[in-house]
Formats: structure tokens, C-alpha cells, sequence
């Protein structure tokens, strides 16, 4: 299974393993939202809405991850069919 592909669901921006969100309102700590899925390890809120640092849209934290698309002419060794199973 392919790792999930995380960006912005308003511009596509993609964020980097640099970039850095604050909690605030909250207790400040900065850190990279997406090492864990918008829970701040300073106080342990659950962030629900992430702003894009690109575009400074507001989303769902959950809408910035993305199954890979399948590259055209890619397909699996085999399809099971619900019969099989």
C-alpha cells in the first residue's frame, strides 16, 4: 500500500518536513502538524482545521490526505473477485 500523499485540498501546495504550524489560540508550540495528524504535542489539542502557509486557506485537517492516483497502464498482478473471496 502506498503512503498517503498529504497537501492542500483549496492549492495542492505541498508542505515540507521544515514547515511549521503554531498552537494558537493555545500554548504556542511549533511544530510540523503533519508528524501528528494535528495533535499538538505541547498541550495535546486535536487541531480539526489546518491553514494552508500557501494559499492561507483554512481546511480540515483530515481533507489534506490523499490516496496516490495509480499511474495509467499500473494495475495489480491480480483483481480478486467478490466470488473468490
Amino acid at each position: 500500500m502506498n503512503e498517503l500523499e498529504i497537501y492542500c485540498p483549496k492549492c495542492a501546495w505541498r508542505p515540507a518536513p521544515e514547515d511549521r504550524w503554531e498552537c494558537s489560540p493555545g500554548c504556542g508550540t511549533a511544530w510540523n502538524t503533519f508528524w501528528t495528524r494535528g495533535l499538538c504535542p505541547g498541550c495535546a489539542k486535536q487541531w480539526q482545521m489546518t491553514q494552508c502557509l500557501a494559499c492561507q486557506q483554512m481546511s480540515a485537517h483530515a481533507h489534506w490526505y490523499h490516496v496516490p492516483q495509480r499511474e495509467p497502464g499500473v494495475t495489480r498482478e491480480r483483481e480478486v473477485q467478490p466470488e473468490e473471496v
